[in-house]
C-alpha cells in the first residue's frame, strides 16, 4: 500500500458528483462532503470549502494533537488522568456517570472520546493536552478553516472569535477535516515535512483502532456494513457528531478498491429526531453507499487496510 509514498493526482468523478447532488437535494437540510479514493486519486465533493459546525467531530482534532504530543513525547497513551467530580458534564458517554474520582489511562480516555463520544472524556483529554496547543496542531496541519473553541458544555474561558456563538464547539469544512482522517490513513503525522518517525506506523494504528471500535454505525456507515463489529473486524473507522440539527460523520472505509476516506456534514435539518431514522443519517448512509457503489463495487475489505500499523508493508 505505501499509500504516503505515492503522488497521485487528484480528479474528480463529476459523474459521481451528480449523483452525489441529487441525493443531497432530496434531503430537506443543508449538506457538504467530501469523499477520496486513497488508491486512485478520485475524489467527490458538495460544497467541500463550506464551513460547518463540527458537533463532536471536532474530537477528530483532538486525535491528532493527542498523537503528535504523545510522538513527541509530551504525552504517553499509558499515563494516568484523574476523573473528577468537577470536569463530569451531561450529555454523550459514560463517565459524567460514573463515580468520581476515577483513574483512568490517556488511552482509555481517547478510547471512550471516540466509540461513545463521550464528552466527560473529551473534557478530560482538553485538560490534558491543552486546548491553545491543539488548536495550534490543527494549524500546523494547514487547516485554516477548523478550531475547537471550547470545552464541552463548559464556558468558554477568554474571548471568543465573533463566528464561535454561530458554531459552538468548533469549526471546520469537509474537505479539511477529511484531510485529518487521511493523515491517519496515510500516517503523515509529521507536521514539518520530516521523515516519518520509527513509532508512527503503531502510533496512528493505535488512533485508528479506536475509531474502528465506532459504536455510533447510523450515519457514513449504516448501509455499508451490516455485521456486528464488536465481534468481528470492520471495515471502517470514523467519528461521528450529532446536535438537533446536525448529523454529521468522517469516515475511512477499506474497500476491495483501496482505502476512501469520506467527510459528511449536514445542518439546518428538519428532522430533529433522536432516533436511528433520523432522515440526516438515512441522507449520509445514501451518499456513503453511492460513494463505495461507484468506486468499489465488490464492496468493503476489512483485512485488504493494515489497519495496526498504515506504514506496513502491503499484505502480498
Amino acid at each position: 500500500m505505501l499509500l504516503h509514498s505515492q503522488q497521485i493526482t487528484l480528479k474528480e468523478d463529476t459523474q459521481l458528483d451528480q449523483q452525489l447532488q441529487s441525493i443531497a437535494a432530496a434531503h430537506r437540510g443543508m449538506v457538504a462532503l467530501y469523499a477520496h479514493n486513497l488508491k486512485t486519486g478520485e475524489t467527490a465533493s458538495i460544497k467541500p470549502d463550506e464551513p460547518v459546525q463540527t458537533a463532536s467531530v471536532i474530537k477528530m482534532g483532538i486525535l491528532l494533537d493527542a498523537a503528535e504530543q504523545v510522538r513527541a513525547g509530551k504525552a504517553s497513551f499509558d499515563e494516568k488522568l484523574m476523573l473528577t467530580k468537577e470536569n463530569q458534564v451531561e450529555g454523550s458517554g459514560v463517565l459524567g456517570q460514573l463515580t468520581a474520582p476515577l483513574s483512568l489511562t490517556l488511552r482509555d480516555i481517547l478510547h471512550l472520546m471516540v466509540v461513545l463520544s463521550d464528552n466527560t472524556a473529551t473534557n478530560v483529554a482538553i485538560d490534558r493536552l491543552g486546548l491553545a496547543h491543539i488548536d495550534a496542531t490543527l494549524v500546523a496541519a494547514g487547516l485554516k478553516q477548523t478550531a475547537l473553541y471550547k470545552k464541552v458544555y463548559v464556558a468558554a474561558t477568554g474571548p471568543m472569535p465573533a463566528d464561535q456563538p454561530k458554531f459552538g464547539l468548533g469549526k471546520t469544512t469537509a474537505q479539511e477535516m477529511a484531510s485529518i482522517m487521511e493523515r491517519f490513513a496515510e500516517c503523515k503525522l509529521s507536521l514539518d515535512g520530516t521523515p516519518a518517525l520509527p513509532g508512527d506506523g503503531p502510533l496512528c494504528g493505535a488512533i485508528l483502532h479506536m475509531m474502528r471500535q465506532q459504536q455510533d454505525r447510523d450515519d457514513l456507515a449504516r448501509y455499508l456494513e451490516a455485521l456486528d463489529t464488536s465481534e468481528h473486524g470492520s471495515a471502517i473507522a470514523n467519528k461521528t457528531g450529532a446536535l438537533d440539527r446536525v448529523r454529521n460523520d468522517v469516515a475511512l472505509i477499506a474497500t476491495k478498491n483501496g482505502p476512501v476516506v469520506i467527510a459528511g456534514f449536514t445542518w439546518a435539518n428538519e428532522d430533529q429526531r433522536w432516533t436511528g431514522d433520523n432522515e440526516a443519517q438515512k441522507t449520509l448512509g445514501k451518499l456513503a453507499e453511492a460513494i463505495v457503489l461507484r468506486w468499489s463495487p465488490g464492496g468493503l475489505d476489512a483485512a485488504g487496510f493494515p489497519w495496526e500499523n498504515p506504514l506496513a508493508a502491503p499484505k502480498q
